[in-house]
């Protein structure tokens, strides 16, 4: 069963969800949070929904600020509202009756979930797929500082998935990401985590996933995939990527 709905977020913005659950109903649902440019209906999160469901569990996906369906324009999202996004996510599906939760974020969705595990006592599982930790070193070492100067200019970025044209966003998203480095709070992180990233990324430092997997002090497993890219092209890189994530998140939930 498949519900699509929008929820509200602590601002008043409204934010565009998908709500799957098995047919046999349950308790266990894991939220499931995109990349940068990305949206609730990635690649990832449709497979994970498929797999997980199979197993009784529901997911919950959503479109952070700006993207997909979700009110806002994107020239104006911050890590922190969308830490803000995430947690109302996990209110509204505690609130509705599930007793086991599981986060999972990708990319700038795993910068989401670490550091919204790490303000909360009631998670079941982390799962993170080539999470960024540092946002802003990523962005200095991704732009250079030709880059940066320009950005700070024009409020405008490169399309770090590939795109030809610029994308504005305002230069206030890096100095929110500044505050918003995750190492320091990932010590603070009680649910059992896994790590998924391929040794072959090309945007984000295979060093954050290995700072971030020193800094867990809870259950915890690094799963470097050789010869993988950021968005596990290769199909049997994909495969092991989702399946890696869903065992998890089915074994703890």
């Amino acid at each position: 069963m498949e519900e699509r709905f929008s929820f509200l977020d602590p601002r008043g913005h409204r934010v565009a969800a998908i709500l799957t659950i098995p047919n046999e109903g349950t308790d266990k649902i894991s939220i499931l949070c995109h990349g940068f440019l990305s949206s609730k209906t990635s690649s990832t999160n449709n497979a994970l929904t498929r797999m997980l469901v199979a197993q009784g569990i529901a997911t919950f996906r959503f479109d952070f600020f700006g993207q997909g369906e979700s009110e806002g324009p994107f020239d104006q999202i911050t890590v922190s509202l969308a830490v803000e996004q995430a947690h109302r996510a996990v209110d509204l599906m505690r609130e509705r009756g599930y007793r086991h939760i599981g986060l999972m974020g990708s990319s700038f969705g795993g910068l989401v979930s670490i550091l919204t595990a790490s303000q909360r006592k009631d998670l079941a599982c982390l799962a993170l797929k080539c999470p960024v930790v540092d946002f802003a070193e990523e962005l200095r070492l991704e732009f250079g500082d030709v880059g940066m100067a320009q950005w700070k200019a024009t409020d405008t970025i490169p399309n770090i998935m590939g795109g030809p044209n610029r994308i504005t966003l305002h230069y206030a998203f890096y100095e929110d990401a500044l505050r918003q480095i995750a190492y320091a709070p990932a010590g603070s992180i009680t649910a059992p985590t896994v790590i998924v990233q391929g040794d072959k990324d090309e945007h984000v430092p295979l060093h954050q996933s290995r700072r971030l997997y020193e800094a867990l002090s809870v259950k915890k497993h690094l799963e470097l995939v050789p010869g993988a890219d950021h968005q596990f092209t290769k199909g049997a890189d994909f495969t092991r990527m989702t399946q890696t994530i869903a065992d998890w998140l089915t074994q703890h939930l």
